[in-house]
């Protein structure tokens, strides 16, 4: 029975009926041990009606086996008919491998994080599901992050998630946290008086206080009072027992061979494993060696320390088996891991074989680098880590064990836990001595760490002292994230001394470019002809960067979505926060301002999983200057702000540039010119790590327009002139518009305007010369040749959610003597950023499954969208819907690394 948790059920209830309405979530129960949490949670489970429930107990000794969590959570569902046949087949294998149904697996947490999420909306239908997961803080890591990746998704599921976690332990993205404390005195004196009648005053107050009204200490405690105690006649033990001293004394008034019996079950949970172990470390060899262990079980069974459920032993509470730890001595628990270790295979035998050693050994750190591995081939990264790194410490030889700290550190990396892995990567360049492969091997991975997660100007200085074409490759990526132009030449000139290659030709292409080497555009050339060959998204993205360097960034933008598209088929979810920054980019430079936000909310929400802080500044800039161009100017200001934070200490002077760009382009498109201009001059005057040059070539004709809007002709002229030699190797259509544009603009030449009209390729950007030279036209008195122009605008800008332009073009209509009616707005503008996502798969002749793969979500997840979708659009079928999204879509525009 509960006493005085109302409250309490109360916000777990309405969780639980938000879930059973298709709006779930999930809470966190946090409370030091004994607080009456697991009750909480049986209680809460209780009132769930029809809904399923699935449980688990997190198990301090499996806490670092690979998804042993979440085999005990699903294996009731896993061999349900139909359920795993539902998801994605990715998915699918995903889960089959970790729950170690199938060999092998993706190796990709966020397939196997998303499978688990799939599995959890089946297993809801079709009456709800409650989750209920009691002492998350000794869940295996692996576990733990797949659960916690799918409890940020419920919003539109069927499916509550109760998490109940001792102390501080980190539960990260679950906001909503109910603190269990101890109890109100007068529920505490209900639970006393259940037990032991009335008692004084003096004792239950003095009782309650010492205890701090903790539900367990309260019952254990007054249940080892003397009735003088308990009626006041005698004072209180003190101090009173608490955490495991609750039940030391039960513990050690037990037999030797059950207190054995309890040291093997403290560190092993399978029943016969356990009663083996125990008859065997007995000796006893009376009927069997399970004999001997069955009667010592049966003496904690009938202490109340411990119990049978199923195939599995488990302590009545976690602290008696604290107090069974506390109670053993050093070599009696290793002892029992050596004895488990000849009982148990793969991974429960090495991490016995790890708690049995005294001393490093190299054929248990052998066996804990197996086991590594297998947690690796399925997605487990953090406790592949934690393998690695326990086996390092066991490793005798020097150059081995750095060798495994690296390793170690590459796995906590890829699961997402960037200061565990600084932390490994750290000690093994201690340990490296003077080996150079392994030393080179882990400066590179130093420098990729910073790349992703700190300071790219140090990524910059710990790369370029290498001298592979895959550090200088790395080097020239970083020095280019910081914009610095001398060190992406010098890196050039070096990558040009390796044999001829796609990757060669690219960096040497760039560097060579840059430094006003003839050379450099034709080995770009090279590097772009065989795009068509490439495979992963890296290459991808490298050919991007080639176009871009051209000025086409027409191509690099169609590259970009090529590496995109890569990403989500291959299995290479890891890279795609960072493919997302550019394909989201060439959205919003193609005027899809609503996909561009769809694109980088997606990479923003992965980035933030992985702890790719730089991707995050990424992505936050974009969807800044998104805003701008929408008008929206605290959203703009406030995601531009965190950009910086983020960019400007990290050197990150690509994306700092970005984020200066968004308000500038805000003052240009409130017609705010001379504030426009002024942060234009500002970003073409930063350096590396706060501004880009590529930042100022791509936003040299919002530059130039700035600069007409506020009378600085001197300006634009010097803006042009620096467009024109940036585009000097440009070839594609779109560049050579926008380079007629700037001229017409600068040069006050009409024809200039109408070049610029033909030869887009980019309707948004044609739209913006249209309403410059219709502006012009009206204002020279020749409204007639004007209206066309501004309409055209006019109606692009509403389609693509410009609301700025938009309304200065109905104006300028307007005034040109046309009032009609406003264009419709863009039937797919209804749509979510998330059904937006989804339609454009659609449209691309995905099923529900392929869908939910490519973007992480359960196939009924995207079926619920396509219900609302629909209707919202008027429409009844998914031909429908690709046959709309293909009439809005337009050629896409170039990222240009901006």
């Amino acid at each position: 029975m509960l006493y005085g948790r109302s409250a309490e059920i109360s916000v777990l209830d309405e969780v639980i009926a938000r879930a059973r309405d298709g709006a779930g979530g999930a809470a966190v129960l946090r409370g030091e041990a004994g607080a009456g949490k697991t009750a909480l949670l049986d209680a809460a489970a209780a009132r769930g009606g029809a809904m399923r429930v699935l449980r688990l107990t997190g198990v301090e000794s499996e806490s670092d086996l690979a998804f042993a969590a979440l085999h005990q959570l699903l294996w009731p569902v896993a061999g349900s008919p139909g359920v795993l046949d539902a998801l994605p087949e990715p998915q699918r294998l995903a889960v089959r491998a970790a729950l170690g149904l199938a060999a092998g697996g993706a190796g990709d947490r966020f397939l196997l994080a998303a499978g688990v999420l799939s599995l959890l909306v089946e297993a809801a239908a079709p009456d709800g599901l409650v989750c209920v997961v009691d002492d998350f803080q000794w869940v295996d890591r692996a576990s733990a992050d797949a659960l916690l990746f799918a409890a940020r998704r419920l919003a539109t599921e069927r499916v509550a998630m109760l998490l109940a976690v001792r102390g501080d332990a980190a539960v990260k993205g679950v906001p909503l946290t109910v603190e269990v404390r101890g109890l109100a005195e007068t529920a505490a004196d209900e639970l006393l008086a259940s037990r032991h009648g009335t008692l004084p005053v003096q004792v239950r107050r003095e009782l309650v206080t010492l205890t701090g009204a903790n539900p367990l200490a309260l019952r254990e405690i007054a249940a080892r009072l003397t009735p003088a105690q308990l009626a006041g006649r005698e004072p209180l033990p003190d101090p009173l027992p608490g955490g495991a001293r609750l039940f030391g004394d039960r513990v050690a008034a037990l037999s030797a061979a059950a207190r054995l019996a309890a040291l093997v079950a403290a560190v092993e949970g399978d029943l016969d494993v356990v009663l083996r172990a125990t008859g065997r470390l007995l000796a006893e060899r009376a009927e069997s060696e399970a004999e001997a262990g069955r009667a010592a079980l049966a003496e904690l069974e009938e202490g109340g320390l411990a119990e049978v459920s199923g195939a599995g032993v488990r302590f009545r509470h976690p602290l008696i088996r604290s107090a069974v730890h506390e109670a053993a001595a050093p070599a009696e628990v290793r002892r029992a891991h050596a004895v488990l270790a000849e009982l148990t295979a793969d991974d429960r035998r090495a991490w016995h074989l790890a708690g049995a050693a005294l001393g490093q050994d190299e054929e248990v750190a052998a066996a804990l680098v197996a086991a590594a591995g297998r947690a690796r081939d399925r997605g487990g990264y953090g406790a592949a880590a934690t393998a690695l790194a326990r086996a390092a410490e066991l490793t005798p030889e020097p150059r081995e064990r750095a060798v495994r700290l690296k390793d170690a550190a590459v796995a906590a990396w890829l699961g997402g836990r960037p200061g565990q892995a600084e932390s490994l990567l750290a000690e093994a360049r201690e340990r490296a001595g003077g080996d150079v492969g392994v030393t080179m091997e882990i400066a590179q991975l130093r420098g990729r760490f910073e790349l992703n997660s700190g300071n790219a100007a140090e990524a910059v200085r710990i790369l370029a002292a290498g001298d592979s074409l895959d550090m200088l490759a790395d080097a020239s990526e970083a020095a280019a994230y910081v914009g610095d132009t001398a060190m992406i030449v010098e890196l050039g000139r070096r990558a040009a001394a390796h044999p001829e290659g796609f990757l060669r030709d690219t960096v040497a292409g760039i560097g060579l470019t840059l430094g006003g080497d003839a050379a450099g555009p034709g080995l770009l050339r090279r590097a772009l002809a065989r795009a068509g060959e490439l495979k992963d998204p890296a290459g991808h993205l490298w050919a991007a960067a080639a176009a871009s360097q051209l000025g086409e960034t027409d191509l690099a933008a169609e590259l970009s979505d090529r590496a995109g598209q890569v990403a989500r088929v291959s299995g290479m979810a890891g890279q795609l926060p960072v493919v997302l920054e550019f394909v989201a980019t060439a959205e919003r430079l193609a005027g899809r301002l609503a996909r561009s936000q769809a694109l980088s909310e997606e990479g923003l929400e992965l980035a933030r999983e992985a702890g790719y802080e730089n991707t995050v500044a990424a992505h936050l800039a974009n969807l800044a200057v998104v805003a701008a161009l929408r008008g929206e100017e605290e959203d703009c200001e406030r995601q531009a702000r965190a950009a910086l934070a983020i960019a400007v200490p990290h050197r990150v002077g690509l994306r700092a540039g970005v984020a200066a760009y968004a308000r500038a382009m805000l003052d240009l498109c409130l017609g705010r010119h001379a504030a426009a201009r002024d942060r234009f001059a500002a970003i073409a005057a930063a350096g590396p790590g706060t501004g880009h040059p590529a930042v100022v070539w791509r936003t040299t004709p919002d530059r130039v327009e700035a600069a007409v809007g506020a009378g600085d002709e001197e300006g634009a002229r010097a803006a042009l002139e620096a467009y024109e030699r940036g585009s000097r190797h440009a070839a594609t259509p779109e560049s050579r518009a926008l380079l007629a544009r700037c001229r017409g603009l600068a040069e006050s030449h009409e024809d200039a305007f109408d070049e610029a009209l033909r030869l887009h390729t980019n309707p948004f950007e044609a739209a913006r010369t249209a309403l410059l030279l219709g502006e012009r036209l009206r204002r020279g008195q020749r409204p007639g040749e004007a209206r066309a122009h501004l309409r055209m605008a006019w109606e692009t800008f509403e389609r693509a959610g410009a609301r700025p332009w938009a309304r200065r073009a109905q104006e300028e209509l307007r005034a040109a003597g046309e009032s009609g009616q406003a264009p419709p707005a863009a039937v797919l503008d209804a749509l979510t950023p998330q059904e937006l996502r989804i339609a454009g798969l659609v449209a691309d002749g995905l099923s529900s499954k392929q869908i939910a793969a490519q973007l992480f979500l359960s196939p009924r997840t995207v079926e619920y969208h396509l219900y609302k979708i629909y209707p919202k659009l008027g429409i009844g079928s998914r031909t429908d819907l690709a046959r709309l999204v293909v009439l809005q879509k337009a050629p896409v525009a170039g990222p240009g690394k901006l």
